[in-house]
């Protein structure tokens, strides 16, 4: 068994002030942006930021559902951290100030694998699917700053 690390980054033409509470946002934005691969999206608490716990159904593929209920944490301006309560998988979003207004955005997501055969599979594919997931997550999320 070891640690599985999926990484996406893009630089988004909106100020970080935007960016930042754009992606607290879990009542409307994050809702708006979430690709298809996400179902069943509800808020249990709070919303905005510090506090929220979240849950949905992500499909990483049509046989591998997993049903998350994510903690939302905030330990500094720049980064929420997002905890599933029903596994070992942590997602960090990090916004950073880039030239011109833009902002980059990182995620980066960890969770502990599978042994064996099936976690060589895990740690050699999964990453890949989950980063393709986030890069159009940060399209959209590009786009909806872009439109408002």
């Amino acid at each position: 068994m070891g640690q599985v690390v999926a990484t996406a980054e893009r630089v988004v033409g909106a100020p970080a002030d935007r960016v930042r509470s754009a992606l607290a946002d879990y009542t409307e934005t994050r809702r708006r942006v979430l690709p298809e691969q996400f179902s069943d999206y509800r808020v249990e608490a709070g919303g905005q930021g510090e506090g929220t716990r979240v849950a949905w159904r992500f499909a990483a593929t049509s046989k591998r559902v997993r049903e998350q209920l994510v903690e939302v944490t905030q330990p500094d301006t720049d980064t929420l951290v997002e905890t599933d309560t029903r596994s070992s998988m942590v997602t960090t979003w990090t916004v950073r100030p880039a030239d011109s207004g833009a902002t980059t955005v990182r995620v980066r997501t960890t969770w502990n694998g599978a042994g064996g055969v099936g976690g060589f599979f895990e740690r050699t594919f999964a990453p890949k699917g989950l980063r393709r997931v986030y890069e159009d997550l940060l399209g959209r999320l590009e786009r909806e700053l872009s439109a408002s």
